[in-house]
């Protein structure tokens, strides 16, 4: 049997910058607070924890908490709105940006785009915290397209022009076919791709090994909107196409007739996990 990992699996710079960051304030002693996960990672989440990080789930949920005097706050790699930012001000948090930078990019696109007068469409789960944040910093209305159905249905209004732009994690094949719906619509639309460079080298990665692999682990949380993607390219390649959180969810067994077995992983999944995993797979067969 061989196991070969994807050219490009794991933490991606957004998400290391992050983390780096949390872990970093850490050492000031401070009581230390994160706006949402900092990552859409529970074994990321609950090492935090371990280290005294205290999550704030929500706008409700930070109505009702009284921080420190020296409380600091990190804001997650996905991002808030305009709103939830100046709130964590007022509350009395020193606030840490932690931002993806390729993130706060659409902020600026959407806040500027909208000011214009351009009416927005975001390209992306609309529950999704990253597409809640970039909402949040729209002036009036936007659309979000989660389907090729969406723009399929999608009646533009010809007193307006349009700017679109995508959750970064989404997926590429899907985002090409919705452009080029809109674009057969023959209306002024200015489309600003933002998918980042780290989900399509990942999503290219897996894809290419999947279509020569007889089964692929796909490794992640089940709440990350990146690994969810990789694992529908990889199941569309290969059927034996297994998604795992831990090495424990690993029915190792079923790997048993494989020549090669391929591995990825979401952009939230830290090293030592997709090294575990690695092990477990060896230690079964090797």
């Amino acid at each position: 049997m061989e196991i070969v990992l994807a050219e490009h699996a794991g933490f991606c710079f957004g998400v290391k910058r992050a983390v780096g960051c949390v872990y970093e304030k850490i050492k000031s002693g401070r009581p230390i607070y994160t706006y949402g996960p900092i990552v859409h990672n529970e074994e990321v989440v609950r090492e935090l924890e371990e280290n005294g990080v205290r999550v704030i789930k929500d706008e409700d949920e930070l109505e009702c908490v009284s921080p420190e005097k020296d409380a600091i706050i990190i804001i997650r790699a996905h991002g808030v709105s305009e709103k939830v930012s100046k709130k964590l001000s007022e509350k009395g948090f020193e606030v840490v940006d932690a931002t993806c930078p390729f993130v706060k990019k659409i902020h600026r696109t959407v806040a500027e785009e909208s000011a214009k007068g351009r009416k927005i469409i975001i390209v992306g789960d609309p529950d999704h915290p990253e597409v809640v944040g970039i909402k949040g910093w729209i002036q009036g209305d936007s659309i979000v397209f989660k389907e090729v159905s969406d723009a399929e249905k999608f009646i533009p209004d010809g007193d307006f022009e349009y700017t679109l732009v995508s959750q970064t994690t989404f997926q590429r094949k899907k985002f090409k076919e919705i452009v080029e719906i809109i674009e057969k619509k023959e209306y002024n639309v200015n489309v600003v791709n933002t998918i980042c460079n780290a989900t399509e080298e990942r999503q290219r990665a897996a894809e290419s090994l999947a279509t020569r692999a007889d089964a692929m682990i796909v490794i992640g949380s089940t709440g990350s909107s990146n690994t969810k993607k990789l694992f529908e390219i990889c199941k569309s390649c290969c059927e034996n196409t297994f998604y795992v959180q831990t090495p424990e969810d690993l029915d190792t067994g079923r790997l048993a007739s494989a020549n090669l077995v391929g591995i990825t992983a979401g952009a939230s999944t830290p090293q030592k996990l997709i090294e575990e995993v690695q092990n477990n797979v060896r230690g079964t067969y090797f």
